[in-house]
């Protein structure tokens, strides 16, 4: 596969109010890359704010435009960073999001938005969670390389951000008598009393072993986490055969389904008593890999 890039040139940090504008002069450049070869069958692009390539690649070519949301950009930028010129960014999304052919969300709240607050044509939406790779993990042999023997493991995967309630294994741990197996970077320190097991970040291999080694598989986002996301980990203990405890937050209760349990955020009674009704079971695998994603975004818009 030939692969081009654009590089971005350095940005001064007193230059940050117009990083807006700069990133629509990078949106042009890309589109010049991408417009130098033979004209594409389609154009799947994953969305950042201010730009859209596809639309520029389509307007050469005539190449449908898949445009991939995963986040309401501007709104998601303003509440982690800093959007310098909020006016500017609404009506750039409001221009541009309904020019694609098909617009993938990886949730309904996403679809929603879409719709009704940016005003893409519903029957131009499709809703396509994402997916994971098609790895098979080794159980048996990670507990053992890890030193476990029958005691229950706790797990969480992924970044651990604060509203990511990754804290929550560990005060489950504690309550249960079970190992926390932490599986990504920056962990937070565990609690004196507290055995676990901090893996760091890794590959996605490795990845489905330590999943499988788990008997529970955690995604406890606090209340105040957005509701437009489609947590990578619930998928990845659903491949496994993990039962997942989520806490119930957009999409959490369909991507769970029969394999574990969405729970209120807040209630730590709740999470004990249904880690404890979890534990000893395994589910039936559920794989969902990015070639169905891929699938599901494409079918009936390119041949």
């Amino acid at each position: 596969m030939a692969v081009e890039s654009a590089p971005i040139p350095g940005w001064p940090s007193w230059l940050s109010r117009y990083r807006e504008r700069r990133e629509v002069w990078l949106t042009a450049r890309l589109a010049d890359v991408a417009n130098r070869g033979a004209a594409p069958s389609f154009t799947w692009e994953r969305w950042s704010l201010f730009s859209d390539v596809g639309a520029r690649v389509r307007a050469k070519t005539g190449a449908p435009w898949v445009l991939e949301v995963n986040a309401p950009l501007a709104m998601e930028r303003a509440r982690f960073e800093t959007v310098h010129d909020p006016a500017y960014a609404e009506a750039w999304e409001r221009r541009a999001l309904p020019q694609a052919d098909r617009v993938l969300v990886v949730s309904s709240w996403l679809a929603r938005w879409v719709i009704e607050a940016r005003g893409v044509a519903p029957e131009r939406v499709r809703i396509v969670p994402n997916g994971v790779e098609a790895h098979v993990g080794d159980r048996a042999a990670t507990r053992a390389a890890l030193g476990l023997g029958d005691e229950p493991v706790i797990g969480f995967l992924g970044s651990m951000k604060p509203w990511h309630g990754a804290e929550r294994a560990y005060a489950l741990a504690k309550s249960l008598g079970a190992v926390a197996l932490m599986v990504g970077a920056n962990p937070p320190p565990p609690p004196t009393g507290v055995k676990a097991i901090l893996t760091g970040q890794v590959d996605e291999a490795r990845s489905a072993d330590l999943v499988a080694a788990m008997d529970l598989g955690l995604a406890p986002y606090g209340p105040d986490a957005p509701p437009w996301f489609c947590p990578l980990k619930l998928l990845a203990y659903r491949a496994q055969g993990t039962p997942a405890l989520a806490s119930d937050i957009g999409d959490a209760r369909a991507l769970v389904g029969e394999g574990g349990e969405v729970l209120p955020p807040g209630d730590e009674a709740a999470w004990v008593h249904a880690a404890q009704r979890w534990l000893g079971r395994r589910v039936s695998p559920t794989l969902r890999t990015w070639d169905d994603v891929v699938s599901e975004g494409l079918d009936g818009l390119v041949g």
